[in-house]
């Protein structure tokens, strides 16, 4: 995964500290946080276990898995390769397991940085992502056979799980987990962010997960799924969080919490 290096400026840092009576650790995601502290600057996002149902692709095989899913919700932006996890038609819970490396191309199929589908599967005559629809057809013109790039020989591959896990390995909690950058915050980490100190678990999560767009000063927060599609989840830049590194105290972050130092997962457990 690419990610962006931006210059460390202690002397500002120090200086914000003074006025603020705390420290504000490094922003940058080449050096990763290994003191409890503030980190300003961050974007704020949240994520969910998509659900199938949504979806309007074709049930394809996939790799992985035994029965057939829907296309869109396979290598869409908007499903599992984003999302991380997602609910089945079936009730079941999958999990993007492998793939990470994939690059992501736009709806003209070029790699030209926005996030639309994987690129693998299907290609119209003009190289733009199509992909086939459960109606019969085409979502953008008829493929191209020669141009199809193959899933599963690009390392991507699927897997029910009993619940949603991050990329950690650790098991998702909604309004207790969170997606980051771990060259910038460790797997483990506590991490308090006051814009969520309403929300169950008090604004305390567990760094759990990562993702392609996780990228510097921005974390993801997991949360329950919307009822219906289209509704987008909160978005925030310019946000303070306090990272509290695995194994260290909470400190000036615990202080700012009112004392409290949230959990293992924070939040209600996965369908809360």
């Amino acid at each position: 995964m690419l990610r962006r290096r931006t210059e460390i400026r202690p002397l500002l840092l120090l200086a914000a500290a003074m006025l603020s009576l705390c420290l504000l650790l490094p922003s940058s995601a080449g050096a990763v946080i290994k003191k409890t502290g503030w980190v300003k600057d961050v974007t704020l996002t949240e994520y969910y276990p998509t659900p199938e149902k949504w979806f309007v692709g074709k049930k394809i095989n996939a790799p992985g898995l035994t029965d057939k899913h829907r296309a869109d919700w396979l290598y869409s932006a908007y499903g599992l390769p984003m999302e991380g996890s997602g609910i089945g038609l079936d009730g079941r819970t999958y999990h993007y397991a492998d793939g990470y490396d994939v690059p992501w191309v736009g709806k003209n199929g070029k790699r030209d940085g926005s996030y639309y589908w994987l690129d693998v599967g299907w290609r119209n005559k003009k190289g733009a992502v199509t992909f086939p629809l459960e109606g019969g057809g085409w979502s953008n013109g008829p493929e191209v056979k020669n141009r199809y790039k193959s899933p599963k020989e690009r390392g991507v591959r699927f897997q029910v799980v009993k619940w949603p896990i991050g990329a950690s390995g650790k098991k998702l909690n909604f309004w207790g987990s969170i997606a980051v950058d771990p060259d910038l915050i460790k797997f483990g980490s506590r991490v308090y962010v006051p814009a969520y100190r309403n929300k169950p678990g008090g604004g305390w999560f567990v760094a759990a997960d990562t993702g392609g767009a996780i990228d510097g000063r921005h974390i993801d927060i997991y949360r329950p799924p919307p009822k219906k599609k289209g509704i987008g989840g909160n978005y925030f830049s310019s946000k303070r969080i306090c990272v509290v590194p695995p194994k260290k105290a909470l400190g000036i972050c615990g202080k700012a919490a009112g004392g409290t130092g949230g959990g293992t997962g924070g939040g209600g457990g996965v369908g809360t």
